[in-house]
């Protein structure tokens, strides 16, 4: 059976201006934009033990998981430093929502775009860590 096999790209409509919008995540989250103003995110440009990974999961429809966004979807954006992300975002203005938060999967903290989308931010554990 054919089947999926990643996560080809995500896309989603600004509720502003896209480019504004587009520029915050580069500004705030370090993307880098590309000419056509989109980014290209390269697993192999990763250094977390896993080598990349993506998660796909459907919430409950009752789920706060969200909250405060009211959009139906959040990305999770893998960091390679949250302590150090976090305190940037802090100096740029950015209000961290919660966290950070550590489980066994690695630190987690959730902020909200320009747009009132929550994003979350994952800083795997590596291995090593995990095996402690």
């Amino acid at each position: 059976m054919a089947r999926v096999t990643g996560i080809g790209g995500v896309f989603f409509k600004s509720t502003s201006d896209h480019k504004q919008l587009a520029a915050w995540y580069r500004d705030n989250l370090g993307l880098q934009l590309e000419p056509w103003g989109g980014a290209i995110l390269k697993w192999p440009e990763d250094q977390a033990p896993d080598g990349g990974l993506t998660v796909w999961h459907v919430a409950d429809r009752e789920s706060k998981w969200f909250s405060p966004s009211t959009s139906s979807f959040m990305i999770n954006y893998r960091v390679d430093d949250l302590t150090a992300l976090l305190a940037q975002l802090k100096q740029n203005g950015v209000e961290v929502v919660k966290g950070p938060d550590s489980d066994d999967n690695g630190k987690f903290a959730w902020i909200m775009d320009p747009d009132g989308n929550k994003i979350e931010l994952w800083e795997p554990m590596a291995s090593a860590e995990k095996a402690e």
